[in-house]
Order: structure tokens, then sequence, then C-alpha cells
């Protein structure tokens, strides 16, 4: 369902959220993901949490669904003093190339407890079915008699 994008890339995205810093809205920083069949739907899951769901954006161009989103610092106050900032802040995007087996018209898209679920419809000409077998004994007789 989900087309496999470039190791490589996958490479440099690891590289980048260890070596980098906050994600930028032009070299913004992956997200983790899950993806699965359920039945006649594909799942994605994205880790977003503390990222308010006005601050997400989900876009679908063709077989290209990107998701991005923008996890802003919290607001601590003018006599707060930072004791440890572990929580990666700024701007996170992931995309993901659909196959032609998915229907890109009806997804779903719910967020709950930091995590984006997107439930992706399978098109029926891509469902399993049954193929009837017709029985070629009876027109072989008939062509020899």
């Amino acid at each position: 369902m989900l087309m496999r994008t470039d190791p490589f890339r996958e490479l440099d995205r690891l590289a980048q959220q260890v070596f980098t810093g906050p994600g930028t809205w032009s070299r913004p920083t992956a997200m983790p993901m899950d993806a699965y069949r359920a039945g006649d739907e594909f799942v994605v899951a994205f880790d977003l949490p503390g990222v308010s769901a006005d601050a997400i954006e989900l876009d679908v161009e063709r077989n290209v669904l990107t998701v991005k989103a923008e996890r802003r610092p919290t607001i601590t106050g003018d006599n707060a003093e930072m004791q440890v900032a572990e929580r990666p802040l700024g701007v996170f995007s992931r995309q993901l190339f659909l196959g032609d087996t998915l229907d890109t018209e009806r997804i779903q898209a719910a967020y709950d407890a930091g995590v984006l679920t997107l439930r992706i419809p399978v098109l029926e000409k891509a469902k399993p079915r049954k193929i009837a077998i017709t029985n070629t004994e009876q027109d072989v007789k008939q062509i020899d008699a």
C-alpha cells in the first residue's frame, strides 16, 4: 500500500534528528509513525505529543500525503528559569507515497492524546475477490463430437 522511500533519505532523517536543532519550515524534523492494514483500510498513526490540533497541516497531492506540525515552546512566564529542556520544538514533517490502490478522496483524520491517526480506505478494485472458474472439459467434449 505504501511505497517505500529511498533508504538513504531515512539515514538523513535520523542524522538530522540526532545532530541538528529544532526543525524549521524549510528544514522540518521527521516524526515517528506506525502504518498497518486493518481489513479494508490502511491506518497510519503519527506521534505528535504536545502539538495542538490547529498546528497540524494535512495535504494530499496526487498520491503524496504530507503531514506537517509545529510544536511551539510553552510560555513559562517572566520569572521562570528553564532547568531542563529536552522536548523537541519546531516543525515536524513526513511525506508518504501512497499506492494507486488507496482511496485518497476519503481519508479520515483524528487527533487524540498526541496521536494523529489517518484511515485511508482501500479501493474496491484492490480488494481481494474470488474468480469464477469455468469447466473447460465440457467445451472440449463438444468440440470433439
